[in-house]
């Protein structure tokens, strides 16, 4: 598997990266036969992190709910790595090592985690259109 350029897509926010590189391992998942429940299973904990994390907490209590979300985001890396090693087949491994590496790069920035999901979802998408099931 080749680089995938994490910081144009993370941190900068550059969406024809962002769509190329999510084609590309979509792709690549789908060789390795990687099942869409498996993406699914970690995706819609993303989703649910993202549905906690307010854009812009107005009170102390959306503070600690981001602070909560942050803290979920990063204990999401070892869930991954122990279900890459439960799992048959180099997919969900694959997989685990883009996004940890992602979630380094979001820190603690909203910002940056919306282009985290937007990036998981398109590799979702594509996993899906390549013939993943």
């Amino acid at each position: 598997m080749s680089r995938i350029n994490l910081n144009a897509i993370v941190v900068q926010g550059d969406a024809a990266t962002l769509v190329a590189e999510a084609e590309e391992l979509g792709k690549q998942l789908v060789q390795q036969r990687l099942s869409t429940s498996q993406i699914r299973n970690i995706f819609g904990t993303v989703r649910r992190i993202e549905m906690n994390w307010p854009e812009r907490p107005q009170d102390e209590a959306e503070r600690q709910r981001v602070t909560k979300s942050q803290r979920e985001l990063l204990l999401l890396k070892p869930k991954m790595a122990y279900q890459a090693k439960r799992e048959r087949g180099r997919g969900v491994g694959m997989l685990t090592d883009v996004l940890s590496e992602a979630i380094d790069l979001v820190g603690k920035d909203r910002t940056k985690f919306q282009h985290f999901v937007d990036f998981f979802e398109a590799i979702l998408a594509y996993h899906k259109a390549h013939g993943g099931n």
